[in-house]
């Protein structure tokens, strides 16, 4: 072995270690330091180095001098290199005569430090990047200030149009942005006005610096949650708000918000400010600014509000569409509604009252004089905004403003530049105002009938099942003067146009097992055939599922009463659909279960919302509820379509800028079976054929359909449906002047000249007049076949194998002394003549050649007479009108028609305008 490569012996008392810190310095290495260790302690042999260095300190040494550790024994092969070893140059792991470390302008990581210590910075590093960060900001704050602009309100008050088209793309209406702004000075504003904005807005605006700093913290910490920014804002804030045009809520836009109210602070006087704020400020019914919104809630100029008006005034800054007492349902359709508004708005203005007194604003002594809400005019539309315009307009704003993704609110779309287009079919519209107008004008007289003929409404919508698009409605005479959207729900009862559902529920669901418990019978259920055999006596006792007779909370029996209090045995439930009893149904939806009756309505198309009626009572099955026509057409459409739900819309896409910013997005659910859906057509197609639904007939096309009418006569309704089209018809009486208290709905016996009012008497007719025409021209199209479903079941006491025959052939000539109005099921029915071949179908007497018709065992109608006929014959099966009516003796008896009458027909040779020439 070499020499160099021979390991030396190791010195006394240290080793490699001690011969290192023994080994000489180069000149630029200081020693390390002793630590207070003299020389003459026992580590003197080890060079006079201290014993409790070691390595840690040789390389802080050999940072300090530069120098390496050298090798001790000069011929070593260490690492490193600088240091001379006593025989000759070391190679050891000493850094040797590097140069010095640079200073860095920023240390970091830092030099010297080890580990994890390098990466924390030093307390100068930390205060410097403060120091430059803050004055950064200050240089960008200062940028900004200077760079943003104070709001102008002239510039603001500019809006552009909202364009309205219709389903073919031609242009309905340009609504002028909506936007109805004038601008006032200072000097204009009611000091009463200012009180009421300070008190409810901003306390301290008189000498705060227009900035509320816990109001941004609370609307930044708002924004991040996803919620609104409201609330906190001073009246400067809201004013600089509402001066831009762009409502968008964004981050950047909150701080480019904040110099400017910085700016109109430190720079504008306190009274430009509020009259900035009130003359750009939103308040509803497209009115922008405080002189637009006293023209258009009281009629009169600003300066002529009283200290009430203007605390009503100030409750709407709060949000106008949820304190109008108007309502706003294109604001939200639950909450916004006329009596939450009113409701909200009332406890508002009581408190801002009370707020000026506390605040020192207002006297008492004044206060007291303001105990009655100073109730608004109700809403107006412009004149282009007259007919049928404005109600179209308000329904596509409505359905717009709510199923938006993009955030769209009220007050953007007040201010314009959007393109709405509609599913609006401008030739249906007018056929449908044509329809509903040939009944005002031919029927419906004030003047001759003050007490009868007053405040008529109709209401009207039509919807293509395969799409759910709203092709037509009628909204009421005139938007600039009845103000109130009758295609919108109106609290009209739909009676027993609702019985569908029942039928729908007990083919879907099935009958339960009345042997069962609850839970039994929940589980054990039967599907219903509508061959089904019930009970159709007047005043027939209502039990529930399992035999129990119902009471209510007080122990009360229900006792179901028919139209006229008729009765008419068992018989099936395709016939007591055609004659709308309504024993049957009642007690049909209690073996069912009212709640499956409610889930079967929702799955057709109604809201389960504030017009869906309690359905925990027997009666909700024969139309408590008061949905609107739109949802019932609709509802009636998933039947045309065998089952396929698809929602009511208003608006196919909406553009700005040239962007489209929505587009709907048909979406079909399976709400029933086909053969369910199906086969409720063909239930409803025999009511128009043969039962109440006569007058609706339209030669050579399939119709189903079902009259409605409510008890005391306050409504009545037709809604039917073709293969390709489902309208609704409502009709009621009620004031329209929304400013009178106490308004309800009136009774309609005597309307129009008519004993009563039926489903099937204006409501089929405007039905029948207006299909006949939307539907000239279009393809003729059948029901699909319905399919045997379900079993036939007995219920409400009907407990014979088959029906009993309500009429039975007497073995003379002479009439029965006490005949039943259901027809025999073994009286031979000669086929009906085809329609197409004997009558138009502008023809209002080609249903009903033998007699008028009424509404039958209707809710609130009076049942179906049968009108006898000028001579002998075969038995007919028309129904008479709502009254005695004698008919000829020849044999063999009718049932009403040509034969010897035995119903409740119109007589006296007069001719009804819904039936045909009566007995």
């Amino acid at each position: 072995m070499s020499e160099h490569r021979r390991k030396m012996p190791q010195p006394q008392g240290g080793g490699r270690a001690a011969a290192r810190r023994a080994a000489p310095q180069s000149p630029g290495r200081r020693a390390a330091p002793s630590h207070g260790v003299t020389s003459e302690s026992p580590s003197d042999s080890h060079g006079g180095d201290t014993p409790y260095g070691g390595r840690a300190a040789a390389r802080r040494a050999a940072q300090r001098g530069g120098g390496g550790r050298g090798g001790s024994d000069g011929g070593g092969r260490r690492r490193g290199g600088g240091g001379d070893g006593p025989e000759g140059p070391g190679r050891g792991r000493g850094r040797g005569n590097q140069r010095p470390v640079k200073k860095r302008f920023i240390d970091y990581p830092r030099a010297g430090k080890y580990g994890a210590w390098r990466w924390v910075p030093s307390w100068k590093l930390v205060s410097s990047l403060c120091i430059g960060f803050l004055g950064l900001l200050m240089g960008v704050a200062g940028l900004a200030y200077a760079m943003v602009a104070k709001p102008d309100v002239k510039a603001a008050a500019k809006a552009e149009n909202n364009v309205y088209y219709w389903a073919d793309n031609k242009q309905m209406v340009a609504t002028g942005g909506e936007v109805n702004r004038q601008v006032i000075g200072y000097e204009q504003i009611p000091e009463a006005m200012r009180n009421a904005v300070i008190s409810a807005e901003n306390k301290s605006f008189d000498h705060d610096q227009g900035i509320d700093p816990m109001g941004i913290a609370r609307a930044l910490f708002n924004m991040a949650k996803g919620g609104q920014t409201q609330g906190g804002s001073t009246i400067t804030q809201q004013y600089v708000k509402n001066s831009r045009l762009s409502q968008e809520q964004t981050l950047s836009r909150k701080f480019e918000e904040l110099f400017i109210t910085l700016k109109v602070g430190k720079e504008e006087s306190k009274k430009k400010v509020m009259a900035g704020y009130l003359n750009v400020s939103y308040y509803g019914r497209g009115a922008s600014g405080l002189q637009a919104a006293a023209r258009t809630y009281y009629g009169k100029d600003a300066k002529d509000l009283d200290p009430s008006e203007c605390a009503f005034l100030a409750t709407l800054l709060k949000g106008a569409g949820y304190y109008d007492p108007a309502g706003v349902p294109e604001v939200d359709a639950k909450e916004a509604t006329a009596a939450k508004n009113l409701d909200r708005a009332t406890k508002r203005w009581r408190w801002i009252l009370d707020e000026e007194v506390k605040d020192g604003r207002m006297k008492q002594s004044d206060r007291d004089k303001y105990q009655d809400f100073p109730m608004p005019d109700p809403p107006k539309k412009a004149a282009q905004l007259g007919g049928q315009t404005g109600y179209l307009v308000d329904l596509a704003k409505s359905y717009f403003l709510n199923n938006n993704t993009r955030g769209v609110t009220a007050e953007m779309l007040s201010q314009g530049g959007y393109e709405i287009h509609t599913t609006f079919d401008r030739k249906k519209v007018n056929q449908l105002n044509t329809a509903v107008k040939r009944v005002y004008d031919e029927k419906i007289e004030p003047k001759k009938r003050p007490d009868k003929d007053t405040h008529v409404q109709f209401g009207g919508g039509s919807i293509d099942p395969e799409t759910g698009a709203i092709k037509a409605i009628y909204g009421g005479k005139d938007a600039t003067q009845h103000y109130t959207n009758n295609a919108d729900p109106t609290g009209a009862a739909v009676g027993s146009t609702f019985k569908p559902f029942v039928l729908a529920a007990a083919m879907e669901y099935g009958k339960r097992d009345p042997a069962g418990t609850q839970d039994q019978g929940e589980s054990q259920r039967t599907k219903v055939s509508p061959k089904s055999i019930y009970n159709a006596d007047d005043k027939l006792k209502i039990k529930k599922y399992n035999g129990d007779v119902w009471t209510d909370e007080n122990g009360k029996e229900w006792l179901q009463t028919n139209d006229g209090n008729e009765s008419r045995g068992d018989i099936t439930l395709r016939e007591a659909m055609q004659w709308s009893a309504n024993s049957p149904y009642v007690q049909l939806g209690m073996d069912v279960g009212t709640d499956k009756v409610k889930k079967a309505a929702m799955a057709a198309g109604l809201k389960d919302d504030r017009n869906m009626a309690d359905s925990n009572v027997p009666s909700f099955s024969i139309g408590t509820s008061s949905p609107s026509v739109i949802r019932m057409a609709g509802a009636y459409a998933t039947f045309a379509a065998s089952g396929q739900q698809r929602e009511p819309f208003s608006v196919t896409e909406v553009k700005k800028g040239g962007n489209t910013i929505y587009r709907h997005k048909t979406v079909t659910k399976r709400a029933f079976d086909n053969v369910v859906a199906d086969n409720v057509t063909d239930v409803l197609k025999n009511v128009v054929e043969k039962g109440t639904g006569t007058p609706a007939k339209l030669p050579g096309r399939d119709v189903a359909g079902k009259t409605g009418t409510t008890d005391d006569n306050l409504s009545a309704w037709f809604v039917g449906y073709t293969p390709q089209l489902s309208t609704a018809i409502s009709m009621y009486r009620l004031d329209d002047n929304e400013k009178h208290k106490n308004r309800k709905f009136e009774k309609m016996y005597g309307t129009g000249g008519e004993e009563k009012i039926h489903g099937a008497s204006f409501p089929a007719q405007i039905w029948h007049d207006y299909m006949a025409e939307a539907m000239k021209n279009q393809k003729v199209v059948a029901f699909p076949k319905a399919e045997p479903i379900g079993e036939t079941l007995y219920g409400g006491g009907a407990n014979s194998p088959e029906p009993t025959p309500s009429y039975t052939p007497p073995e003379s000539e002479s009439p029965s002394p006490s005949p039943s109005d259901t027809p025999s099921p073994s009286a031979p029915v000669p086929p009906s003549p085809d329609p197409s071949e004997t009558c138009s179908v502008w023809d209002r007497n080609c249903q009903n050649d033998s007699g008028g018709t009424s509404e039958g065992w209707d809710s609130g109608g009076t049942g179906p007479g049968t009108t006898g006929g000028e001579s002998g014959g075969t038995p007919g099966t028309s129904t008479g009108g709502a009254a005695d009516g004698g008919g000829g003796s020849s044999p063999p008896p009718g049932d009403g028609g040509n034969g010897n009458g035995n119903g409740n027909g119109n007589g006296n040779g007069n001719t009804s305008f819904f039936g045909g020439p009566a007995g």
